[in-house]
């Protein structure tokens, strides 16, 4: 394309995408009545490497038990954890709580309007830093999450995985030579809404695109190239395994313990893991002078984290009636179907095997677990 008629259609690339906003975008997410820091934070804290509509319920629920930032930041990290279950990369929601608390020492209790100081905030990058201030605000500052980055791609052209440096900075500069003088809130969702449905990641649905006059992949025929993918490791992925101990005591309740806060579900709570090929018997009596009885093995369960798979292997096993578990914050004796503990998904799907599965072999007198 020649450079004038280039420079034309840059110009008009916002009039276009929010004209397509204005019928087909999405204007009733909850986070958008009304478009406050808080919910817009919240929301793109949520949002990160999750669906719209998986998000949509957890969202709504926060919102009923923390509604705004000072009940957030006061609140134990396990009401916070035990609310995030199932979202996954737990790293998130402990940023979440830290975020929340230093916006209260920090700033008074208000998001910051510098974005310098929005990036200097626990679990807020550039990105997220920009969506809350051109949401909340209408300020004019760029975003580049995953949906943009493939809109921007195509439309520019630009070759290479939008993850790399290089092709970071590219985009960067595309989406700031972009924004608008108003509307600017509009913008940012409509931008969203184009990458999530129709510029999707395979198929883009290109004759429904309000930018495909001058879509540089268009053009050229390489949308299925343009962006182009993350480039594959050469190992092999890891398969890792772990024995998942589900204690019971003579009341019937599960024997947690809190994960450390680095490492998979760090925070949440879990049945105590042990290492493919120990004792569990051994491991009961040095960890917690608890003494079990016999094992009975459940079905395994397959759990795919971002960078190995894990193979549970569930143990059930009870523990003896003289046994006694020095109980403190970070170990309790817990009836099954507490819902203030955070439980990673897996864990619970564990659980569900487990009620499902009746009494102990040759023992007719287990209790079946409390779910109160």
């Amino acid at each position: 394309m020649p450079p004038a008629k280039r420079t034309a259609a840059l110009a008009s690339f916002s009039d276009r995408l929010l004209a397509w906003f204005d019928v087909h975008g999405r204007h009733d997410l909850p986070w958008q009545h009304p478009r406050t820091p808080y919910r817009v934070w919240l929301s793109e804290i949520m949002l990160q490497q999750t669906q719209v509509a998986t998000v949509i319920p957890y969202f709504e629920r926060f919102l009923q038990r923390f509604p705004d930032v000072a009940s957030l930041a006061a609140a134990p990290v396990d009401d916070v954890l035990a609310l995030w279950a199932g979202l996954g990369y737990y790293a998130r929601a402990r940023n979440l709580h830290r975020c929340a608390q230093a916006v209260v020492n920090a700033h008074g209790g208000e998001f910051p309007r510098d974005i310098e100081a929005l990036q200097a905030l626990p679990g807020i990058g550039r990105s997220t830093a920009g969506a809350i201030l051109s949401q909340a605000h209408g300020d004019r500052h760029a975003i580049l999450d995953g949906n943009v980055r493939r809109v921007l791609s195509r439309h520019a052209a630009i070759e290479g995985w939008p993850g790399a440096p290089g092709v970071q900075k590219q985009l960067w500069t595309v989406s700031e030579s972009l924004l608008p003088q108003v509307r600017m809130a509009d913008y940012t969702q409509a931008i969203m809404d184009l990458g999530a449905s129709v510029c999707s990641t395979r198929k883009p649905a290109c004759a429904l695109c309000p930018l495909t006059q001058d879509c540089g992949a268009r053009i050229a025929g390489r949308t299925a190239q343009i962006p182009g993918a993350k480039p594959k490791p050469r190992q092999q992925r890891p398969e890792r395994a772990t024995q998942v101990l589900l204690i019971e005591n003579e009341r019937g309740e599960l024997l947690l313990e809190r994960r450390p806060p680095a490492g998979i579900w760090g925070g949440l709570w879990c049945p105590p893991l042990v290492d493919e090929g120990a004792d569990p018997a051994a491991a009961c009596r040095e960890r917690y002078a608890l003494e079990p009885g016999p094992a009975q093995a459940l079905p395994p369960l397959h759990h795919a984290f971002s960078h190995f798979d894990l193979e549970l292997r569930p143990l059930r096993m009870r523990a003896k009636p003289a046994s006694t578990v020095r109980e403190t914050a970070e170990l309790a004796w817990t009836k099954m179907g507490d819902p203030n503990k955070g439980l990673p998904a897996p864990i619970r799907k564990l659980l569900d095997a487990r009620r499902k599965a009746g009494p102990f072999e040759n023992d007719e007198t287990c209790p079946e677990p409390s779910t109160a």
